[in-house]
């Protein structure tokens, strides 16, 4: 199984407003960067986003150390909200889930590869998380 670096994250301009993601995916050497987005979206979607772009992109099943500055992908991942909310049926303890479809396709994605999950501040001085941050602003700018 091939170990792959995955830094993801989202920008948004307004919640709901114009956003951005971006992926970097690191194999070795080599390093793909991937980004897009949407005119009507929020920031969590876009933080999805990015991740669930990332794995997409990964042609067979690898080990994935997935660096995120968004409190909300680690946890779901790294603290079980993600396996409470699929055994809800897609719900969260109080109501309804935001952006279900979208951890339905990342629980999928997770399903094929083996993902640690890291939490990395933001706006640092981790080199890949601010170009991660620097390819979503542009994509959301592009779209204001």
């Amino acid at each position: 199984m091939k170990n792959v670096i995955l830094y993801t994250d989202g920008a948004c301009s307004g919640n709901p407003g114009p956003g951005g993601w971006a992926s970097i995916l690191c194999y070795g050497e080599n390093v793909k960067e991937l980004s897009g987005g949407e005119k009507d979206t929020t920031n969590n979607r876009m933080e999805l986003t990015g991740v669930i772009e990332g794995l997409r992109a990964l042609k067979e099943p690898c080990a994935v150390e997935l660096y995120s500055d968004s409190q909300y992908i680690v946890n779901a991942l790294n603290n079980g909200w993600l396996r409470d909310w699929k055994k809800r049926g897609w719900k969260r303890r109080d109501g309804e889930l935001k952006n279900a479809e979208m951890w339905q396709e990342l629980d999928s994605l997770l399903q094929k590869h083996r993902v640690t999950a890291v939490w990395v501040r933001g706006h640092a001085d981790n080199e890949y998380n601010n170009r991660c941050d620097a390819l979503a602003v542009a994509e959301r700018e592009r779209l204001v």
